[in-house]
């Protein structure tokens, strides 16, 4: 957990929240390690007054190596987890504003991936996302493969949560989200771009931006600093 300078002050402000998630495989310390979270919040709060979103790193596959692919499934209950139970807990125990227009979630390759999942699986708790060289889908290796062992091969089951199939059936209006790559990633760079334009379509207020890198730390570290700006905004911090 990060919290800002202001969140010692007296009278404490209602702060924003983000959610941030690691990869697969990962941790939630690699945000504070290679992600150079502190880093980053204390640069944006030391230009803010002290005022910053408190962060939650949420760990969002269960030990290292796991990918249950953010969803409810017999590989465990991510999505119950993401949008309940961590949102019920932050509220619970952290002095924040409790209202979901001042929360967003974002995360790196898996964890962006699984960011946008609760982008459009749970709107109304996420409304804002950052999703960091995430994959157009969920993926165990193949769409057969993923559907096999997540959801006893119910391909309508995966298509009922998959974040591309939402963006053809629904509707966004109040979603907002930034899409953030390396330039030299040629395996993530194309997906990312896909759901750019669906998301759209869709009615998100997306934005889309590429950094120099690859798929690592260096793009991951850079793209949340750079959307540092746009994210206080949209969450109500003053500019």
């Amino acid at each position: 957990i990060y919290l800002p300078p202001a969140y010692f002050t007296n009278p404490r402000p209602e702060l924003p929240v983000l959610v941030l998630l690691a990869g697969q495989p990962g941790a939630p310390e690699d945000w504070l390690q290679g992600g150079r979270l502190v880093q980053t919040m204390d640069a944006y709060a030391a230009a803010h007054s002290g005022l910053a979103p408190v962060v939650v790193v949420a760990d969002g596959t269960g030990s290292e190596l796991a990918n249950p692919l953010c969803v409810d499934s017999q590989l465990g209950n991510v999505a119950t987890y993401l949008s309940r139970d961590v949102p019920d807990w932050v509220r619970g125990n952290l002095q924040v504003d409790p209202d979901p227009r001042k929360w967003a979630i974002g995360g790196l390759s898996y964890g962006g991936t699984c960011a946008f999942q609760m982008a459009t699986n749970f709107p109304a708790v996420y409304p804002t996302f950052l999703d960091l060289s995430g994959q157009i889908e969920p993926t165990l290796g193949d769409r057969k493969q993923t559907v096999d062992a997540a959801f006893g091969g119910n391909e309508a089951a995966f298509v009922a949560v998959n974040p591309q199939d939402l963006l053809r059936e629904k509707k966004f209006p109040d979603s907002a989200g930034v899409f953030v790559v390396g330039k030299q990633d040629n395996d993530y760079r194309p997906g990312l771009q896909t759901l750019y334009e669906a998301a759209k379509t869709a009615g998100m207020d997306v934005q889309y931006a590429e950094v120099d890198g690859g798929h690592s730390f260096q793009v991951w570290s850079a793209g949340l600093a750079s959307q540092l700006g746009w994210l206080g905004t949209r969450l109500g911090l003053p500019g």
